[in-house]
């Protein structure tokens, strides 16, 4: 075994907090309080449904595969905005398969895979992987990696069932803004308000309401960082068998432990965490 400041055993956890990021933390899918909205006009409330008919399309997809694009402030202590980016193809099959391949700006590779019994967690350019025997759906790892990994994955809320659900309880208010041409369909333009950030959403129209962009500010934290994502490539029979969710290790790999961070006396678990 080499040494582990030579490997970084926490970077296979690194890799699942951006490979799996979406939408709002997911941890607050258990603790969301419902909002109280204010006066809404026909327009506003329009804008809500389209909102919600978006989440719960994605929610109720037995299978689909996304492409995603995006980039995240890291604010400097001279409060420069440095922005980092990845991409990645985000794969699910409910209720217990996820293949998530991503790239960062800087080149790094990884790939995360659950198959209902195993989570690998795989870093091309050290060719290391980390591996857990757990039994779950694709909700309970999700939650398992936030309440126990205690990982940061913003848009994680994206793939869990009950995204429309937790996002009705934390909208604070819905607006339309405008529909917009640029992408390669036209999209409603929806602003967003929750307690803890703002977000901007651009959903498609017709059959199937789909999310091509979004933009969330965290406006709570120091110099109120922003995320974005463009979504593309969106596949609702991909073609995947049980080997697109298996792994086996390239020549060379080394096998490395999935360390579980220690909980902080008293902390509760799920509350902990911001901004990516």
């Amino acid at each position: 075994m080499k040494p582990i400041g030579k490997h970084l055993l926490f970077l296979p956890l690194w890799i699942l907090a951006i490979a799996l990021g979406m939408a709002f933390d997911v941890r607050d899918v258990l603790s969301a309080d419902n909002a109280t909205a204010g006066e809404a006009t026909a327009e506003d409330r329009d804008a809500r449904e389209r909102l919600l008919d978006m989440a719960g399309f994605i929610a109720g997809a037995k299978t689909f595969g996304v492409t995603v694009r995006s980039g995240y402030d890291a604010i400097q202590e001279d409060g420069q905005r440095i922005e980092f980016g990845e991409k990645r193809r985000i794969t699910l099959r409910r209720p217990d398969h996820i293949r998530v391949e991503a790239e960062r700006s800087d080149g790094d590779r990884g790939l995360i895979l659950f198959d209902g019994k195993v989570l690998t967690a795989f870093k091309a350019d050290d060719n290391v992987f980390a591996q857990q025997d757990r039994n779950a759906t694709v909700d309970e790892m999700l939650v398992y990696m936030v309440r126990d990994l205690r990982l940061t994955m913003p848009l994680a809320r994206m793939f869990h069932t009950g995204f429309r659900d937790s996002l009705e309880k934390l909208l604070t208010s819905v607006s339309f803004v405008e529909e917009n041409y640029l992408f390669d369909v036209p999209t409603d333009h929806l602003a967003v308000r929750s307690d803890n950030v703002d977000l901007q959403v651009w959903v498609s129209r017709g059959e199937q309401p789909l999310p091509r962009r979004v933009v969330i500010t965290y406006k709570n934290e120091p110099g109120q960082p922003q995320f974005w994502a463009e979504l593309s490539d969106w596949n609702f029979s991909p073609a995947v068998t049980e080997a697109s969710f298996s792994f086996t290790p390239p020549p060379g790999a080394e096998k490395i432990p999935l360390l579980v961070p220690a909980r902080k006396k008293g902390a509760l678990p799920m509350q902990e965490g911001g901004a990516q």
